[in-house]
């Protein structure tokens, strides 16, 4: 296959920065050059003429790693805006209705077409996604990766009470399930399982049992879960694991705890619980579109973080607000703001890029422009609308560019996206 380079402004992280003015935290190259060779990139430097490759030219626009969502639901894809007044009444009125439909033939491949559009079309080439308690969710789900030869996370929802009849699997089948689709999907071509007990609430003690036998068998897959959304979700775990000291110390119990654990949300944690987090390695998503407006609460990342709490970012779509990353932590950037905490432009892209990538223990693999990585890039337009070409005419710095991108951007700023060196946005049908 013949060489390409891509041309253009070129950006990525090395180090998580300390500061709006750590310069040792990422590369930039004015007129940078990507050489990409069967998905993978081979060269990064400054742009010299080659006429043994085919150049695609993407200047003034910058370049960077493919962004990365840590957690979200595809199955959700069509409730997203549907109006609540907190996380159990919305999963009640609208998610668990919702996702019934997915016993029905062909309705699980026409939204996940329809998801993976979406992703593309604002610049997120990986993702942890739930599917729904049928098998048939998650087939559809990695059978649309592999089409799209997309690096996915994502794996079947269990769930065995407080949930309709309709939705709940058992402990046992549940365990089977899992493996089985584990065994058809994990580690082939770019697709990665998550063990996924929905939450406390609706697993039993049995099934949290079986999600503990899958950890052991299967160590390199992930668990994904979540964790302290609602203060309402809070008093209802522990009324249903009574003999646990706090919300994290049941998935603690049951052994669901490591490096490659995801809990959504961790909004409300105890010093206990941060402490857990902190000496297991488990992951805290931090989904500020879904806790804004399901009104679960402000994520504290200073305290997380100064205690050494992993942290990842993520749209958590349907409960989440947009598919885009962008949107996503310019939400983010308000809360800790409510917070009193800041959030610089640096950090955000940070987070989006390598920073998820480390979450997901796949640094080395994606989230950075360096030789030997997936050649998943996105390309992004600071002047893509006609508000945005107005401020960016007085932008005097990267970094406030970064930040106009991720105030007023969404997936019009997405010039373009490479899935393993292949055009994708552009190629979508409509485009």
């Amino acid at each position: 296959m013949r060489r390409t380079i891509l041309r253009g402004r070129v950006l990525t992280f090395v180090s998580e920065p300390q500061g709006i003015d750590d310069t040792a935290s990422y590369r930039y190259l004015e007129d940078g050059a990507i050489t990409i060779e069967d998905g993978k990139i081979i060269a990064v430097g400054d742009f010299a003429a080659d006429d043994s490759a085919e150049v695609i030219d993407h200047r003034p626009h910058l370049i960077l790693p493919g962004f990365i969502d840590t957690h979200l639901h595809y199955v959700q894809s069509q409730m997203i805006a549907s109006y609540a007044g907190s996380l159990l009444e919305w999963l009640n009125t609208y998610t668990f209705v919702e996702e019934q439909k997915f016993s029905q033939q062909g309705h699980a491949s026409t939204v996940s077409a329809a998801f993976f559009d979406e992703l593309i079309r604002h610049g997120t080439t990986t993702a942890v996604a739930y599917c729904s308690s049928h098998p048939r969710s998650v087939d559809a789900y990695f059978g649309e990766a592999a089409k799209r030869n997309m690096l996915m996370v994502g794996g079947k929802v269990m769930m065995d009470r407080n949930a309709p009849e309709a939705l709940c699997d058992t402990a046992q089948s549940g365990y089977d399930d899992t493996r089985t689709l584990i065994a058809r999907w994990h580690g082939k071509g770019r697709g990665l399982y998550a063990i996924s007990p929905r939450f406390a609430l609706t697993s039993t003690p049995e099934q949290l049992d079986a999600a503990r036998a899958l950890v052991a068998e299967y160590p390199d897959c992930y668990v994904q879960t979540h964790l302290s959304e609602n203060a309402a979700e809070i008093t209802y775990a522990m009324e249903l694991y009574p003999g646990s000291p706090d919300y994290t110390g049941i998935y603690e119990d049951f052994g669901l705890l490591g490096p490659r654990t995801l809990l959504g949300h961790c909004i409300h944690l105890n010093h206990r619980e941060t402490q857990v987090l902190a000496e297991t390695g488990a992951v805290a998503v931090f989904c500020p579109t879904s806790n804004l407006f399901l009104g679960s609460g402000l994520f504290d990342h200073e305290r997380l973080s100064k205690a050494g709490v992993r942290i990842g970012v993520a749209t958590d779509i349907g409960g989440g607000t947009s598919f885009s990353m962008l949107r996503t932590l310019d939400e983010g950037y308000k809360v800790l703001q409510l917070r009193g905490q800041r959030l610089t432009p640096l950090n955000s892209f940070y987070m989006m890029t390598l920073g998820n990538a480390r979450s997901l223990s796949l640094e080395g693999t994606i989230g950075a422009i360096a030789p030997g990585n997936a050649a998943d890039l996105v390309v992004l337009d600071a002047g893509a609308t006609p508000a945005m070409a107005l401020r960016l005419a007085t932008a005097s710095s990267l970094v406030e560019e970064l930040f106009l991108l991720q105030t007023l951007g969404d997936d019009r700023a997405i010039a373009e996206v490479y899935v393993a060196g292949a055009r994708a946005k552009s190629t979508l049908g409509g485009l």
